[in-house]
């Protein structure tokens, strides 16, 4: 079932309802963050909450609830929602203000957690591989809004998939203004070329996903080689394999881009250790 928390109080899916004066929906002003629950129990809670309380303290924007308090309600929900699989999502905004910017006019934030499900993707795509494109909207400036900040403004990002969409694609490959390889429309990227794995570094300008932290792990652990180095497309085209990693995605093995196919076949040896391993981790 659905279940969604907003500033203290439960709801659901038909019942909950914030002020259209509010400015994470005026403005995009607020952040965000997305969670797993596996076996009833929420996945990585602790890294999950502590990069939304960075992303909010990066936009000068203060949780009105202390990190323990935000981890509570988190399990409860879990509990309440009897949710065994499933997906969260946590939103703080500026809160209700005025139709001006200035936010001094919103003078308390919004808190709202969102329990219930999610898929991106048919569970085919996962063993036959995404068929992915190009996409021509580049990655926001770096400069402007660090994109280590998950802020509730993704315009870019949905333009680029709509991009996919029309194009009858599974998934678009997002660049940088310098043509450097970023991300796919809510996904990190990995190439595995000669047995090493390869992803783009953080300061390229990407967000730093917790689950590609934790495919790095995987990695090591199993005794492969990971290289945090700029990458382009001519190097995706080239790669003997390439997955996407994200909290919702979790791993999914890349067929094709901009119609060249990746290596020998939707998912190489090295993809599979990983994809078996993560399996292990969060259903074993």
């Amino acid at each position: 079932m659905s279940l969604i928390w907003i500033n203290g109080q439960w709801h659901d899916r038909d019942t909950a309802k914030i002020s259209v004066y509010d400015h994470g929906l005026l403005y995009g002003d607020g952040v965000f963050e997305g969670m797993r629950v596996y076996g009833g129990k929420p996945f990585r809670m602790d890294e999950h909450i502590g990069r939304l309380y960075d992303s909010a303290k990066a936009i000068w924007l203060v949780v009105p609830i202390p990190v323990e308090e935000m981890a509570r309600v988190t399990v409860e929900g879990v509990t309440r929602a009897g949710i065994s699989e499933g997906y969260l999502r946590h939103i703080v905004t500026r809160g209700m203000g005025d139709l001006g910017l200035d936010p001094r006019g919103c003078p308390h934030p919004t808190v709202i957690i969102i329990f219930d499900t999610i898929r991106i993707w048919p569970a085919e795509r996962y063993e036959k591989g995404l068929a992915m494109i190009g996409s021509a909207t580049p990655m926001p400036n770096r400069e402007a809004l660090s994109p280590r900040v998950k802020s509730l403004n993704y315009l870019p990002h949905i333009m680029a998939k709509l991009e996919g969409i029309h194009a009858q694609m599974d998934e678009v490959l997002m660049l940088d203004r310098s043509g450097y390889v970023a991300e796919a429309s809510g996904m990190n990227i990995f190439l595995v070329r000669r047995g090493v794995v390869t992803t783009p570094p953080v300061w390229t300008g990407i967000l730093r996903g917790v689950t590609r932290d934790i495919v790095i792990e995987l990695a090591t652990e199993a005794g492969v080689p990971v290289r945090e180095e700029p990458i382009n497309r001519y190097d995706v085209y080239t790669a003997d394999e390439a997955f996407l990693t994200g909290t919702a995605a979790e791993i999914a093995p890349i067929r094709s881009l901009d119609g060249r196919q990746i290596g020998a076949g939707p998912i190489g040896p090295v993809t599979r250790t990983l994809m078996d391993r993560f399996r292990e981790l969060t259903r074993g």
